[in-house]
């Protein structure tokens, strides 16, 4: 397993916990997740491209490696994801050096590309 697929391992079994202790929570937060991701006006491989440069934002190495996931499983782009993790940087400055590629090493984990 890759490293990033070692942070989503690492999380499955806590929230699986989690969600079975507060079922209503997580199943509303799942209908959000599944109707902001939906295909719509954007294709839910910008949305997940979107959801990544937020996730590096935010610090979230949990979410970094999930979105990193879904952008490679929705057919993103090595020059897509580059160009995401820029918008991430301008918005973000110094902390986004550091969690850009992060989120630039998921996505290459996620979509066969990882040469480490």
């Amino acid at each position: 397993m890759g490293q990033h697929a070692d942070v989503l391992s690492g999380l499955r079994e806590s929230t699986r916990s989690l969600r079975k202790a507060a079922p209503s929570a997580w199943s509303g937060f799942a209908a959000l997740h599944d109707g902001a991701m939906a295909e719509g006006e954007l294709p839910t491989r910008v949305k997940e491209l979107i959801a990544l440069a937020i996730a590096v934002v935010k610090r979230c190495d949990g979410c970094i490696a999930a979105h990193a996931k879904a952008a490679a499983r929705h057919g993103a782009t090595e020059a897509e994801v580059a160009e995401a993790l820029s918008v991430a940087l301008l918005m973000d400055g110094g902390t986004a050096t550091v969690y850009g590629p992060r989120a630039w090493a998921a996505y290459r984990e996620f979509a066969g590309l990882d040469d480490a």
